[in-house]
């Protein structure tokens, strides 16, 4: 079975695991008695898994062996073609939306952003979870295709360590990039599946018996593990679980800050592994010092006013800020319950130029997260300490092994460049934006939020002014094709132009 399942493109595996998704939501609505929605889920699921059979059959005799090249062509092809069929369902449910706004939902599902066109009281429970299902499954999706597909091409911020790896040799590193990607998909796939539905899992049942409602409860779940802030009741607050809720969700996004939490290949990560992992110690560091700056900028805001001597109110602010610091940093978008609450204290605006430095930060490599991501951060860092180190010891050299000293030089190097591309494209994302009608400062809120796949940070920065569902047909295509550049990231999509790139 395996072996005819791997000689299948890459695009009909995936519209055949996405059929079989639709079948969850069809069970739930069965649950709620709603037939109706349950029929069109069946129905559906039905049609396109009927298409991928006759595709399949089709294809079983191909032999082509597909490089790593082509399976970053047919990701993309399925980041663009696959909220088409995410969709079709949805224009049964929803007859008076435009299937161009569904495919937009569905988009921005699959691509972990999580901006939605509509209130949460717009849409029915089956819905909301199939729209979270789509998210958890298009994070899963990241997260096998950065192992098995990016890794060997030196993309998604594997270029950092590319050339500093002690272990890999240079006819190792070839010798993977040739390798049958096709294999190592499905191989990843069987590796990671087990613990990624494990942890969700957990989650949720933590968050139930934590007073969440079980529909509630897997939503957030599979929002927080898929760093999607989707939900279906407006956010974390007022479901139940309150503080209790919010430390387990803080807790699971560690998850998306470093590729060593889900490097099972050799067995579990242990503790030490993980606190000297680069990209976690430099998220602990943020975490710790941007809460204690928003801290005192509260306390300096509440002097002389009666809050100062509230014990209460400060602990809520100081857990708000931590909270949203981590939220954003994941680029998941989940606001604390006691983000109003520290922002009341201090009588101070929301603090929106950290967020938006937050989420263009982002996560871990190799994790469900967006953003810049945060080995490159660290990489940039560790080459401008060392250049200050330069100033005051010209003659010094620099030590912590070939590794480190790798990471300094080229891997600073391709970083800046990076880093650079994704500068530009905002440029151009912010000019495309302001050409619709937007302001500044809707185009900035709209344009990180999507190539940083951070959906609900416009909603923090633009409050209730200017919703997605504002944006007319050419803002929701601009964003639109912003989704699936931040998803993918520039650096790649840049490379499938390249012609050295498909001669390698």
């Amino acid at each position: 079975m395996m072996p005819a399942i791997r000689r299948l493109p890459f695009l009909v595996i995936l519209t055949g695991v996405f059929a079989l998704a639709m079948l969850v939501p069809m069970a739930h609505s069965i649950r709620l008695g709603d037939y109706f929605t349950a029929r069109v889920f069946l129905d559906s699921a039905a049609l396109f898994l009927i298409l991928t059979g006759f595709i399949a059959f089709a294809t079983a005799t191909y032999q082509a062996r597909v490089t790593a090249q082509g399976h970053l062509v047919s990701l993309m092809a399925a980041f663009i073609l696959l909220p088409v069929m995410l969709a079709y369902p949805l224009t049964f449910l929803m007859p008076d939306t435009s299937f161009f706004a569904l495919y937009f939902e569905m988009l921005s599902s699959l691509t972990t952003t999580g901006a939605t066109l509509f209130d949460p009281s717009q849409l029915i429970e089956p819905v909301h979870l199939w729209r979270a299902l789509v998210a958890w499954l298009g994070g899963f999706l990241v997260l096998v295709s950065a192992v098995s597909i990016m890794a060997p091409l030196n993309l998604g911020g594997f270029e950092v360590y590319a050339r500093g790896s002690k272990t890999t040799s240079a006819r190792d590193l070839v010798q993977i990039k040739t390798a049958d990607v096709s294999e190592r998909l499905v191989n990843f796939s069987r590796l990671l599946a087990p613990v990624y539905l494990v942890i969700t899992g957990l989650l949720a049942l933590g968050l139930m018996l934590n007073g969440e409602r079980s529909f509630a409860a897997v939503v957030h779940a599979m929002s927080t593990i898929s760093t999607s802030g989707i939900s279906g009741t407006g956010g974390l607050a007022g479901n139940g679980a309150g503080v209790s809720g919010e430390i387990l969700v803080f807790i699971f996004l560690f998850f998306a800050v470093s590729r060593v939490t889900f490097s099972f290949e050799t067995g579990f990560p242990s503790l030490g592994k993980i606190l000297r992992d680069h990209e976690f110690r430099l998220a602990l560091g943020v975490v710790t010092v941007l809460p204690v700056i928003l801290f005192l900028r509260h306390w300096i805001g509440a002097f002389g006013t009666s809050a100062q001597g509230n014990a209460t109110e400060a602990l809520k602010a100081l857990w708000g800020s931590a909270f949203t610091v981590i939220s954003f940093l994941t680029t998941t978008g989940f606001e604390s319950v006691y983000w109003d609450a520290s922002q009341n204290w201090s009588g101070l605006h929301t603090p929106g130029i950290f967020l938006i430095g937050l989420a263009v930060m982002g996560g871990g490599v190799a994790t469900t997260a967006g953003g810049v991501k945060l080995l490159r951060v660290y990489a940039l860092y560790q080459h401008s300490r060392r250049e200050l180190q330069k100033l005051t010891f010209p003659s010094s050299v620099g030590g912590a092994g070939r590794t480190e000293r790798s990471i300094r030089r080229e891997g600073a190097y391709v970083a800046w460049i990076f880093f650079m591309l994704f500068a530009i494209s905002l440029a151009l994302v912010f000019l495309a934006l302001t050409l619709t009608g937007l302001t500044f400062v809707q185009a900035i809120a709209f344009g990180v939020s999507a190539l940083a796949t951070t959906g609900p940070l416009a909603g923090m920065i633009l409050g209730e002014s200017t919703t997605y569902a504002d944006l007319g047909t050419w803002g929701r295509a601009i964003v639109s094709v912003t989704m699936i550049l931040g998803r993918m990231e520039t650096l790649a999509i840049i490379a499938l132009f390249n012609p050295e790139f498909w001669r390698s």
